[in-house]
């Protein structure tokens, strides 16, 4: 091969990165990662060598400018990395320079780092080092008085690494998160890799993002990516991380808990599949939920109802209406709940509560409840992105799931349940429960939108509820003003039709009329 392609990559280990890079960074070639305080430079640095270490039985070598040693082993302790263990197995060698930079005066006129390459090099072939990590080359390039030195000793540095066949990773600060890339403006030029880690500021919450700004001569993703910081999974790409294909998709069934609704959607819903269920307040969205976890506990199955609506308390209050009751369940060890307020985290770190809690518990079936609750703390594309990723690992964990969501409004028509419009493209069976007007009354329908891979119902019908539950009905019948449709006036709708007069047909209204269309067709 030829070109791009003859480039080998060197896996980072980095949840979600090496998909970025594309497999990896270039092997045998210096990187540099350039952030703002707080970006997670430091971690991505140790992140580098202790992955390589784990997974490849990779030794690595870390140049210590700032902090020293202790502090580095001591602050990536939660994240599993026996630093002190593969010190000792000759896996894993410090070079601590953080003390030669604490002792010495600002220097006047020349800083000579030829010491301190040297000493680099010496522990790269005393351990057979095939990575190498320096953090961070700010630290001792302040003591240089021109932007010539920095380049110049930035070249003495690439130059005594590279031959030595390591892959590099150098961290930099940088002032500003989108004004340039490194604090001295040259660093990105003699090195051929370069990646930016940002800490943005929005909304009052902090957004993290990686960039691999250039890949000299070797292909990679553009644009920004959402991560974060995990106290045991350390750098975490979504949803890049979790995006993997699976060999098999189920073709068993699972049952909603109503078997009314299982017979609208084709004799319930696959084991793996996604299920939707959007509507405004008083609907039933938690209703369905609780029913669907009684539903698991009945088969013997596990199940993880997490709710961003209410406390565990007024959860359980509310089954208790039904007669279910929740604390019994809890008991048998099949259910687990878990509530949480939408505030209390980054979406990014809901998400990997949530996966931390599959991982433990192992469910069957999960309950998230409401998705729009979320709404409240983060964009649109970051919420999808959280959908995306938790989408994945349900998937390859073949979960069923139910996922609520609530238009930002109650009852009134103008109001477009944004999220519930991305979400319902991700998943695979999509409900829709609505209030109707109907002669003077206010009712509640029902309709299954899509059911991938299955028959389902295609009529919109009547429900009520009360203390035994939810009882789905006949389909609806004659004109109907809906109240709150789906996705706002002229959202594209399935309406049953029944027949009137000679032959004639009448929609229920779950939208405006089609334009050109008169009131006596």
């Amino acid at each position: 091969m030829t070109g791009i392609e003859s480039i080998r990559r060197v896996p980072t280990g980095i949840s979600g990165f090496d998909q970025i890079a594309l497999g990896g960074l270039p092997a045998g070639r210096c990187a540099l990662v350039a952030g703002t305080t707080g970006s997670g430079k430091t971690l991505f640095a140790v992140e580098f060598l202790a992955r390589g270490v784990q997974n490849f039985d990779a030794p690595g070598v870390f140049v210590a400018f700032e902090e020293p040693p202790a502090d580095i082993r001591h602050n990536v302790a939660s994240l599993g990395f026996p630093i002190t263990e593969w010190e000792a197995a000759g896996k894993w060698t410090f070079v601590d320079a953080s003390a030669d930079i604490a002792d010495e005066a600002p220097t006047i006129g020349t800083y000579d780092l030829g010491a301190l390459v040297a000493r680099i090099v010496h522990a790269v072939r005393r351990s057979g080092a095939r990575r190498v990590a320096l953090d961070s080359l700010g630290e001792v390039f302040s003591r240089f008085s021109d932007t010539g030195s920095v380049r110049h000793e930035m070249f003495r540095i690439v130059s005594a690494l590279e031959p030595l066949g390591v892959t590099t990773v150098l961290t930099a600060e940088r002032p500003e998160e989108y004004d340039g890339v490194s604090r001295f403006g040259v660093e990105e030029f003699v090195l051929d890799n370069v990646i930016i880690l940002r800490n943005v500021l929005r909304h009052e919450r902090r957004r993290r993002t990686v960039e691999i700004v250039k890949f000299r001569g070797a292909a990679h993703r553009t644009g920004e990516w959402l991560f974060t910081i995990g106290p045991q999974e350390g750098i975490v790409v979504m949803p890049l991380a979790f995006l993997r294909p699976r060999a098999q998709v189920s073709t068993d069934r699972v049952s909603l808990g109503n078997a009314v609704l299982d017979r609208m959607c084709g004799g319930g819903v696959f084991r793996d599949a996604i299920a939707l269920l959007t509507g405004p307040t008083g609907t039933g969205k938690t209703l369905t939920s609780v029913f669907f976890a009684a539903a698991a506990v009945e088969a013997g199955e596990r199940c993880l109802l997490y709710t961003f609506d209410e406390t565990r308390e007024q959860l359980g209050r509310t089954a208790a209406g039904w007669g279910i009751d929740l604390d019994a369940m809890e008991a048998t060890g099949l259910l687990h709940v878990v509530s949480e307020f939408p505030e209390a985290a980054s979406p990014e770190e809901h998400f990997l509560r949530i996966r931390r809690t599959i991982d433990e518990f192992a469910p069957a079936r999960v309950i998230i409840d409401t998705l729009s609750a979320l709404e409240r703390i983060v964009t649109s594309r970051a919420l999808l992105d959280f959908v995306i990723a938790l989408g994945a690992v349900l998937r390859h964990g073949e979960i069923t799931t139910l996922l609520t969501s609530a238009p930002t409004g109650r009852v009134t028509p103008t109001v477009t349940p944004a999220i519930a419009m991305e979400v319902a493209s991700l998943t695979d069976v999509t409900i829709l429960l609505r209030y109707a007007e109907s002669q003077g009354e206010i009712q509640r329908g029902i309709a299954v939108l899509q059911s991938r891979g299955s028959d389902h119902d295609h009529s919109i019908r009547r429900f009520t509820i009360d203390s035994a539950g939810m009882h789905i009905g006949e389909p609806m019948r004659g004109p109907s003003d809906v109240l709150g449709s789906a996705y706002g006036p002229g959202g594209d709708l399935p309406s049953p039709v029944s027949p009137g007069g000679e032959g004639r047909q009448q929609q229920d209204r779950w939208g405006p009329p089609d334009p050109g269309q008169s009131s006596d067709d």
